[in-house]
């Protein structure tokens, strides 16, 4: 049986005796991320900075939000707009791992320059453990390279610390309760670390990712007001992807040519596995007029995936 309480105190003490110098941490607004801070700030107080990088990938109004969020919490955030490095690095790449091994070596760059700008010889993340084991490595298979595990370079200019690797997400949620966090941190659904990246199958151009950012903002909507109105339980994550295909449709009397949106929607409780959320058709169908009609001269249709994990993964890339 998971013991949160006993699990603080003996890795406050652990930290408290590892940590010898500044820190940096990498924080998303995750509960990962921001329970690895809230840690790790309970044993070394104002020696870690938490820094939230502005890759480009993120949801909508997401940096403006978590920021005030991690502020909030008590926690020294730096907010790093990067945007641009990452779509120059991402220009012309269409390859799940290689996207995912990109970003993971430019986050890394970037918080290099950051702990040289601080004195920091320490870096947390906030990875979990269905990072490393679906990462690969020994006897596991390589199910997908994490961008903090199997992106990581070679040559890195700190030591790295995760203190919530061998935990679950289960495990973290609880975790993140036990430290007085709100229940927005704790219950909020998984996002990729690459984020919206791996939600466009193919190029992450601006123009690909400003299409599936919305409908993304969509899904997330109607689903939260369904959740909040009591028409549906909160499922574990959902989402919308955006395919690398086109298909023929029709607005108004005018013929169209246009994007094809899949939204996923999965229940799980540790990540390793799950299965699709039986959700209403009448919601399915909201989020489908909404989409087309919001984003009506990039996308014409909407498909609703209904795969479990395995065979599938629960996101795309």
């Amino acid at each position: 049986m998971f013991n949160s309480s006993k699990f603080i105190e003996e890795k406050v003490k652990e930290l408290k005796d590892r940590i010898k110098g500044n820190t940096i941490i990498g924080v998303s607004g995750g509960v990962d991320s921001t329970t690895a801070a809230i840690l790790v700030n309970k044993a070394i107080g104002e020696r870690l900075k938490s820094v939230l990088v502005d890759t480009g990938y993120m949801r909508k109004n997401e940096i403006e939000n978590n920021s005030r969020m991690l502020k909030k919490l008590g926690l020294t955030l730096l907010v790093v707009d990067a945007k641009e490095r990452f779509y120059k690095k991402m220009e012309g790449v269409a390859d799940p791992e290689k996207k995912r091994k990109i970003i993971g070596e430019l986050f890394i760059r970037v918080f290099e320059e950051i702990a040289r700008k601080e004195d920091a010889r320490y870096f947390v993340q906030g990875t979990i453990a269905p990072d490393w084991i679906e990462s690969g490595g020994g006897l596991r298979d390589k199910i997908k390279s994490h961008h903090n595990v199997g992106g990581l370079p070679d040559k890195i200019g700190f030591e790295i610390i995760e203190p919530l690797k061998d935990l679950y997400k289960d495990k973290v949620r609880k975790l993140s309760h036990e430290l007085g966090l709100p229940s927005e941190i704790y219950s909020r659904q998984p996002f990729p670390g690459p984020g919206l990246a791996v939600r466009v199958i193919g190029e992450t151009t601006h123009h690909n990712i400003q299409i599936v950012r919305e409908a993304c903002f969509i899904v997330e909507e109607e689903i939260d007001r369904a959740v909040e109105n009591k028409k549906i339980q909160q499922p574990w994550q959902y989402f919308a992807a955006l395919l690398p295909v086109k298909s023929v449709g029709v607005h108004g009397d005018k013929r169209s040519y246009a994007n094809i949106i899949t939204v996923r929607v999965v229940d799980s409780i540790d990540a390793m596995s799950g299965s699709y959320t039986k959700l209403p058709h009448h919601l399915l169908e909201k989020i489908s007029v909404r989409i087309t009609n919001t984003l009506k001269d990039n996308v014409n249709r909407v498909l609703f995936d209904i795969t479990n994990k395995p065979p599938g993964t629960i996101e795309y890339e």
